[in-house]
C-alpha cells in the first residue's frame, strides 16, 4: 500500500485516478478503522489535508464554503458558523468523542455514506450543496445525492468532494439536529433528524427542510414533511402533519439497535422535537 500527500488539487485527482483500488484521507477516523479490520484495502491513500482549501472555513455569498477536511472541533470553534447553523454544528460534534471530533471531517462523514452518519441530516436540512473535482473537471451536487446506498457514493473514480457550501440565511431562520441512541453519548444513530425554517414576522412558517437519517439506506430529505410546517404557526395541526410525513418517510431496517417499528416511532418524534427547536431559535432572532 502507497501513501501520498500532494499538494495540488490536480495532483490529487490524477493519484485517485492513477489506480485501481485508491482511497481519499480526510480525517481517517472511518477509514483507519476500516483498514485494521481489512474492510478495504487499498492499493493507495492519497492524504487531502495539504490541499488548498480543504482546511478552511470562509464566508461566501452570504454562507459558508467549509473545507472538506475540516473537522468537527474546528466547526464548533467557529463563532460565526456555530451562530447561523447551531444544527449543523451540534450533528457534528456528535461524532465520536472529543478526540475523534479533533479528527474527524465534514467531508469524510459524508463520503462514508453510513446511513446512521451524523451530519448528513443536518447538512440536507441545510440545504447544503457539495464541490466535487475529478478527472472530468468540476461539479456541484445536493448532500443529499451523494450517497447512494450503504457506504456507497455517486463518486466516480478520480473524484472527490472538495467543499461543502451553506448557504445564505434569511432572517428569523434556524435549524437544529437531535438523534436517538441508547447511550448518553459515542453511539450511532437509531434515528437521526435534521429541521432547518424560517419564520415571517408574524410566526408563520415560510421555509422548511426535514431530513432524517438510520431509517433507510442512505439520509433522505422528507419534502412532505417540510411541506407540513410550511404555511403554518407550528401548531398541533401542523406537527400531527410533520410526524405523519416523517413516519411514512422510514424504510428502516430491523437490528441490534432497534426494530423497523420503533424506528419509524421515534422518527416522529424526533421531528416534532428538532423542529420545536429550530422554531424556538429562529423566534429568538430579531
Amino acid at each position: 500500500m502507497r501513501y501520498e500527500a500532494p499538494e495540488t488539487i490536480d495532483a490529487a485527482v490524477a493519484l485517485l485516478g492513477s489506480v485501481g483500488r485508491a482511497r481519499p484521507l480526510a480525517g481517517g477516523t472511518d477509514l483507519l478503522v476500516q483498514l485494521r479490520a481489512g474492510i478495504v484495502e487499498p492499493d493507495l491513500i492519497v492524504d487531502l489535508k495539504k490541499l488548498p482549501g480543504l482546511r478552511t472555513i470562509a464566508k461566501e455569498k452570504g454562507g459558508f464554503r467549509i473545507g472538506a477536511a475540516v473537522t468537527g472541533a474546528e466547526l464548533r470553534e467557529h463563532p460565526d458558523l456555530r451562530k447561523v447553523w447551531p444544527g449543523v454544528v451540534e450533528a457534528a460534534n456528535l461524532i465520536g468523542s472529543t478526540q475523534i471530533q479533533g479528527r474527524a471531517s465534514l467531508g469524510g462523514n459524508l463520503c462514508n455514506a453510513s446511513p446512521a452518519a451524523d451530519s448528513v441530516p443536518a447538512l440536507i436540512a441545510a440545504g447544503a450543496t457539495v464541490t466535487i473535482i475529478g478527472p472530468g473537471g468540476q461539479r456541484e451536487l445536493a448532500v443529499e445525492a451523494v450517497a447512494s446506498g450503504p457506504g456507497k457514493t455517486i463518486l466516480a473514480k478520480g473524484e472527490f468532494v472538495t467543499s461543502i457550501f451553506l448557504p445564505a440565511r434569511p432572517p428569523r431562520s434556524a435549524d437544529a439536529y437531535l438523534r436517538f441512541i441508547p447511550r448518553t453519548e459515542m453511539d450511532i444513530a437509531v434515528v437521526g433528524c435534521g429541521v432547518s425554517l424560517t419564520l415571517d414576522q408574524s410566526g408563520t412558517c415560510t421555509a422548511a427542510r426535514v431530513a432524517l437519517g438510520a431509517v433507510a439506506e442512505r439520509a433522505l430529505l422528507v419534502a412532505e414533511a417540510g411541506a407540513a410546517l410550511i404555511g403554518s404557526k407550528l401548531d398541533a395541526a401542523a406537527f400531527e402533519k410533520l410526524i405523519a410525513a416523517a413516519r411514512k418517510a422510514c424504510r428502516p431496517i430491523d437490528d441490534k439497535r432497534g426494530t423497523k417499528v420503533f424506528r419509524i416511532d421515534i422518527a416522529g418524534v424526533l421531528a416534532q422535537r428538532t423542529a420545536t427547536i429550530a422554531a424556538e431559535r429562529a423566534r429568538g432572532q430579531k
